[in-house]
């Protein structure tokens, strides 16, 4: 049995007081809202969290996850920046979840559940107006190095069309180190500009209201798609869901990156510093950003440096995790007046503390493979239609 503090400092039973927290009263609402979106049949949660059936088995590895902070996965410090797609849980919720472990994991009433979430099965935005996929399935060796393949596909489009959400989604995701998708116009203007991309921790790019990103028509998608081998053979097949805007977007989704494609990580540095920085040629609205390393990535900063000389902390990653990648979406977007500078500050491990460094005997430089290493801080911008030809447009990862 179990007690808690009454009213004149007596322990009395739980019971007397409702007793522990149910599955379907109290913790199916909080699964519901912070972990199905990835705990369920073909997403990234290595097992479903659905039902009762599903989350009891694991009840005390919930416990011991919530309690160390390792779920639901977020490495963004809570100091900088407020986000749209934070899965973090409030301290009334891990609270819960804990009494409900060490109450027993009880099931509770049926009557008592909530509404089971409805899914579109096969993807985590809703249903696509349209989809493309890679024309035939990449065959992945067992071992050795992978070259980057650029597969394109028709989109067929005879009009412009803006996205206003789109999803990469492997089909393997065991081998697929990322994936990129860049609009080709063919019109020579700007050569590639990114459209979406996957890796592993990345949610769905959804904008707001009246922003969107544009693929002219008659361009082709060309997917980039950067393979690892694991040691046994698979196949791979990458499809891309895009949902159109409804109308003319008032601002286009410009991709842009601060890299440091110089880098040169010392043999056994445990703190190489690295600097990049992309100016702002347009007063724009910065929507999101996301960082990327390899496997000796230790912590990622975004600030920003305005015109007048004032700077500002906008995302900090104290801890990067190379197996978490996520876009980090702002819920207010942030101002960026002409002039603005964006600097990405990166540090890596290339120490033999490192438990997860290939070799911390080698001195480290800017390649494609998980043993070398890469630096880049991708931003999204929100700039009004009649103004987006002013900025240079990314093309992704390279």
């Amino acid at each position: 049995m179990f007690f808690r503090l009454g009213p004149l400092g007596l322990l009395a039973p739980l019971a007397l007081f409702g007793g522990s927290p149910t599955f379907h009263k109290e913790i199916e609402p909080i699964l519901q809202h912070r972990c199905q979106g990835c705990h369920r049949p073909g997403e990234a949660g290595p097992m479903p969290l659905l039902s009762y059936q599903d989350a009891r088995p694991w009840a005390k590895a919930i416990r011991a996850a919530v309690l160390s902070g390792k779920m639901p996965p977020w490495q963004a410090d809570p100091h900088y920046g407020k986000f749209t797609n934070d899965p973090s849980l409030t301290q009334a919720e891990k609270d819960e979840l804990v009494a409900w472990v060490d109450g027993g994991a009880r099931e509770g009433l049926a009557s008592d559940a909530p509404k089971p979430v409805q899914f579109t099965e096969g993807w985590r935005i809703a249903k696509p107006d349209v989809v493309f996929e890679m024309p035939r399935e990449f065959s992945v060796p067992a071992k050795g190095a992978i070259d980057y393949q650029y597969i394109p596909v028709a989109t067929n489009f005879t009009e412009d069309k803006w996205v206003a959400a789109v999803e990469v989604r492997p089909g393997d995701r065991s081998v697929v180190h990322h994936a990129i998708v860049m609009v080709d116009s063919g019109n020579g203007e700007r050569g590639q500009e990114y459209l979406a991309g996957y890796a592993p921790g990345m949610t769905p790019q959804t904008w707001k209201p009246g922003q969107a990103r544009l693929i002219k028509a008659g361009s082709y998608l060309v997917f980039q798609m950067h393979y690892q081998a694991t040691g046994k053979p698979a196949k791979d097949r990458t499809r891309i869901g895009l949902i159109f805007a409804k109308k003319p977007a008032a601002e286009q989704i410009v991709g842009m990156q601060a890299a440091a494609h110089w880098l040169a990580i010392p043999a056994g540095e445990p703190n190489y510093r690295v600097q990049a920085m992309e100016p702002i040629r347009e007063t724009s609205y910065l929507v999101g950003m996301r960082a990327h390393m390899h496997l000796r990535g230790k912590s990622f900063m975004f600030r920003a440096i305005y015109p007048n000389g004032d700077t500002e902390i906008l995302l900090n990653v104290p801890k990067y995790d190379f197996n978490w990648q996520p876009y980090y979406y702002l819920e207010t977007p942030k101002l960026l007046p002409k002039g603005t500078r964006i600097e990405a500050t990166a540090v890596f491990d290339n120490s033999p503390n490192n438990p997860f460094n290939p070799n911390p005997n080698a001195t480290v430089f800017w390649g494609p493979q998980t043993w070398d290493e890469m630096m880049i801080g991708w931003f999204d911008l929100a700039v009004p239609v009649k103004t987006q030809s002013n900025l240079r447009h990314t093309t992704g990862l390279e």
